[in-house]
């Protein structure tokens, strides 16, 4: 495999250094800009590694309007997501790798999508904070999504029109952040069990999901 040698006995001196945006925790923006109605999101300073932007190949894939725009450090982007018509595509392989944390709100943009949407490959996530196929396909459901869960992912029909109803994070942060955001495609209220697991990653979450409604 790959080595790094480092030289011992050298001296190390301050530097300014630039820290790019998580792609996972832009993730649930990302989505929400795509599927709630009459969006134009502007994410900036997003770090863009290719193995662990799986999730904008998806975007694509999936013909969701983004735009990116490189930043000279060569290494993050600002992104710009708008309201698409999306449509459903097979995600498995190599690409599980690239974007096994994004799966869950993933598999929200998916419910969007005209068509079914398979996740394959993707046995890992059962041993996530929690198992989240079923964490995610038991708590859609609830919205009145159309997901069924497999040995290894999950198998998403499109065209769903969520709403409101009792859900549960199971204490997994990227769960309840999933879940928030679906909450904005409702015309009901969604009561959301533990959603303060959200501060492990993201203390500030809900202040920002609040803001950008507001705007």
């Amino acid at each position: 495999g790959k080595e790094i040698r480092l030289k011992g006995g050298q001296t190390l001196k301050g530097q300014t250094i630039e820290v790019p945006g998580d792609i996972s925790s832009a993730a649930f923006f990302l989505v929400a800009g795509l599927i709630v109605p009459n969006s134009d999101l502007l994410l900036k300073n997003v770090g863009i590694n290719e193995t662990r932007s799986g999730i904008i190949d998806v975007i694509k894939d999936m013909g969701g309007n983004i735009s990116i725009s490189m930043r000279p450090n060569g290494i993050s982007a600002d992104i710009r997501v708008q309201t698409s018509q999306l449509k459903a595509t097979t995600i498995n392989g190599e690409m599980i790798p690239r974007l096994i944390d994004e799966i869950p709100i993933i598999a929200l943009l998916a419910t969007q999508a005209e068509g079914d949407t398979v996740i394959e490959d993707a046995e890992e996530l059962k041993v996530k904070e929690t198992d989240r196929i079923h964490a995610v396909a038991s708590q859609l459901n609830k919205m009145n999504a159309h997901i069924n869960e497999t040995e290894d992912g999950m198998i998403i029909h499109g065209g769903s029109s969520l709403q409101g109803a009792e859900v549960d994070s199971f204490g997994d942060h990227r769960i309840g952040m999933m879940l928030q955001v679906a909450a904005l495609l409702t015309q009901s209220e969604v009561h959301m069990k533990d959603a303060d697991c959200v501060n492990i990653s993201y203390p500030t979450f809900f202040d920002e999901i609040a803001r950008l409604v507001q705007a």
